[in-house]
């Protein structure tokens, strides 16, 4: 009788995703590969960047600044649980705050984030961090470890898989199941050609958060 060796499993594709929780097209972009994960074999590593950060050198519209002022806060608390409780819970936080700002409309206020913090399973007086600006170094690092690989001319979504770094993919509307590893076919697919580095066109369709 000839026994047979059991084929080893597939290893899963590393996806690292370089959020800010402010931006509404990181929020839906990630809504999308969290999707991948259900009908892929990928595993996704969520990273922390800042618009803040991005921008405070930069010539920008007066009132994108005055925004910009509020979204420090919430980087340093995602930075402060990531320190203290890993990536599991960090990415429980970024669902929960991004729920509150995206899909509800509320503001980043602590009373927000207290209770996106409770949502995750997480102390609310982790609140705290939003004024912790001894954070802001490893913010800077984690921000540079992504935005280094795609040029500060862009910011966030980026992933970065198999040796490519890219900012996008920019959906307005994040697809559900076999769609969505379709989509994420397809991004593998132009990802893994080193030559390429833009392809865009005019947004049509308003931000569906659904």
């Amino acid at each position: 009788m000839t026994q047979t060796t059991p084929a080893p499993p597939s290893e899963k594709t590393a996806a690292d995703f370089w959020f800010d929780p402010a931006c509404p097209f990181a929020w839906i972009t990630s809504r999308w590969i969290l999707e991948v994960e259900k009908v892929r074999d990928v595993e996704v590593t969520w990273h922390i960047m800042s618009l803040a950060y991005l921008n405070q050198d930069k010539d920008i519209p007066e009132d994108y600044r005055e925004m910009l002022k509020t979204a420090w806060g919430p980087v340093r608390v995602c930075m402060a649980v990531q320190n203290e409780y890993g990536q599991e819970k960090l990415a429980e936080l970024y669902t929960a705050l991004g729920t509150r700002r995206h899909v509800e409309g509320r503001e980043f206020d602590r009373a927000m984030i207290e209770e996106a913090l409770t949502s995750a399973g997480l102390p609310a007086e982790l609140a705290d961090a939003m004024d912790d600006t001894s954070l802001d170094e490893a913010i800077a690092k984690s921000h540079h470890e992504g935005m280094d690989q795609v040029g500060n001319d862009v910011g966030t979504p980026t992933i970065a898989m198999n040796g490519s770094a890219f900012f996008g993919p920019v959906i307005s509307k994040a697809p559900k199941g076999e769609e969505a590893g379709k989509l994420w076919d397809g991004f593998q697919l132009i990802t893994a050609y080193p030559y390429v580095y833009e392809l865009k066109r005019a947004r049509v369709h308003d931000l569906d958060f659904s």
